[in-house]
């Protein structure tokens, strides 16, 4: 029983996924006719998705308030959670990730809850699978053992899997939901060949420890391999690195974006990316913090900075030539993939400051992601959605509310300031500085001016562009919850902008720094 509290977010989310499964199934099902053509409703949770949505979202704020309440609280105070380990870590770190996913999902429940009916696929099964993929990866974030990893990426991703085939008539659905499915089956299958390496090589699967038996190597007795550990260490970064969408593992990314209902894209956007890098971090800094792993001469640290010079740069040059905006953000998400990158390479020398740098700047990309896909919803109602750069054409005279909605969100995403992406990417590129990568945080920072190209795109249609002659225009959608997530998005973008100093505080709390 004094788990209880310790594991309140994990229980909120958890139990919270099995009564929204159950006021679904039990529920009174609203008739629609146009969406079964007969008064006869087979599904239960069918024409309930505002309410459904509302309840999802209940839930998922629930399990973010209840991440703060521990974390005030201090897991140092709560000797209990000595019980979890090593297969679960509900440290400070873990907490605000759990925060972090809450909030991503919260967000995702709140734009479906007005999408889904909008767009004729008001199917109910969408707000448990958005729970559960959550309740995953919020068990990944806290992962501190290889099995427990795999479970957790597995609930995430099978639920993933399921939110984007979710348009079932639609072939480009099927498609990516296909194609996301058998290379992440393929990426997870990496990870649990090089898990049973680190296992056959040190006989442990708690991180902490096979990072243990990482620095024995080369001391008197040990019988550790290091050809295995290496070669666990590269199939374990090459399944991770799928799952963040690093190039060049980031082919399945644009597809799988455009193909989902946009909730779904958002949700893979916020909360697949933040638990990714959560595991990322603490895997490579239990595991492998061993100071000749950590190296620059023969360790993780360059790999990763290549990465983070070919993902940033690769996806805004494709980014600037796409037509659609909704791939245009998904090339988007896999630069930022790259500049959080950058923040991971930066633990090598300052390890406080680059965990607090990546944690800090999940948090802004959350929010500003959410609320950029939230107004791209926004912006498009049924028959008349915002595809393209076109679409949205003269949008800032026609609908100035919901122009406004997305210039902000664009802004942070392009890092101006006082939005929350400025912040986000001053300290990942500090963090840079501080470990003396002058070159990588230079590339970053031109890189960043790359991308507000296409970002500044859109605003220039939206303000000074007129529509075609006989060319469609996009109509915004009326809906209370994606105006109500867009607020709160639009609210924590500005709040973090303007006073970034108790979440970096917190970020800093976290990993011990003073």
């Amino acid at each position: 029983m004094n788990l209880l509290f310790p594991l309140s977010p994990l229980l909120a989310v958890g139990f919270g996924a099995l009564l929204l499964m159950l006021a679904e199934a039990f529920g009174k099902p609203q008739l629609n006719k146009e969406l079964h053509g007969t008064e006869h409703v087979i599904d239960a949770g069918a024409g309930r998705g505002a309410e459904l949505g509302l309840g999802a979202a209940v839930i998922l704020f629930a399990g973010a308030v209840l991440s703060v309440a521990v974390w005030m609280v201090g897991p140092a105070n709560l000797p209990e959670l000595k019980a979890l380990e090593p297969w679960l870590i509900m440290d400070r770190v873990a907490l605000f990730m759990s925060f972090v996913l809450c909030l991503g999902g919260a967000f995702t429940a709140l734009l479906a809850g007005g999408y889904l009916p909008e767009h004729n696929i008001d199917r109910g099964e969408f707000f448990p699978l958005v729970i559960l993929a959550t309740f995953g990866a919020q068990i990944l974030a806290a992962s501190g053992d290889l099995l427990t990893l795999f479970i957790g990426l597995e609930t995430m991703s099978l639920g993933v899997y399921a939110l984007i085939g979710l348009r079932r008539g639609s072939a480009r659905a099927a498609e990516a939901s296909l194609k996301y499915f058998l290379l992440g089956s393929f990426a997870a299958a990496l990870m649990l060949f090089g898990a049973a390496l680190l296992y056959g090589a040190t006989g442990h699967t708690d991180l902490k420890g096979i990072g243990d038996a990482v620095q024995s190597i080369g001391q008197p007795g040990s019988s550790v391999n290091a050809a295995l550990i290496v070669l666990g260490l590269v199939l374990n970064l090459a399944g991770l690195a799928f799952k963040v969408s690093a190039v060049p593992f980031h082919m399945w990314t644009p597809d799988a974006y455009e193909g989902a209902p946009t909730p779904a894209t958002t949700f893979m956007a916020v909360a697949v990316k933040t638990a990714a890098f959560a595991v990322m971090m603490r895997v490579l800094l239990t595991s492998f913090g061993d100071e000749r792993l950590m190296s620059w001469g023969t360790g993780w640290p360059p790999v990763l900075a290549f990465l983070a010079i070919l993902t940033m740069t690769v996806a805004n040059v494709i980014a600037g030539r796409q037509e659609s905006v909704k791939r245009m953000l998904a090339y988007s998400s896999i630069a930022h993939a790259g500049y959080v990158l950058v923040g991971l390479v930066a633990t090598m020398r300052s390890p406080a400051e680059g965990q607090a740098s990546v944690m800090f700047y999940l948090l802004t990309y959350t929010v500003s992601t959410a609320g950029a896909f939230g107004a791209l919803i926004l912006c498009g109602s049924r028959g008349a959605e915002a595809v393209s750069y076109e679409d949205l054409a003269g949008l800032g005279k026609r609908h100035p509310a919901a122009a406004l909605a997305f210039t902000v969100f664009l802004l942070s995403l392009a890092g101006m300031p006082p939005t929350a992406g400025f912040f986000g990417k001053l300290y990942i590129f500090r963090a840079a500085m501080g470990s003396e990568l002058y070159v990588l945080a230079v590339l970053g920072l031109l890189n960043s001016l790359l991308g507000a190209y296409y970002y500044l795109r859109v605003i220039v249609f939206m303000y000074f562009r007129e529509p075609a002659p006989g060319a469609p225009i996009a109509v915004p959608m009326r809906s209370g919850m994606v105006t109500g997530a867009l607020v709160i998005a639009g609210i924590l973008v500005l709040a973090l902008g303007v006073a970034p100093g108790t979440p970096l505080a917190m970020a800093l709390g976290a990993v011990g720094a003073p």
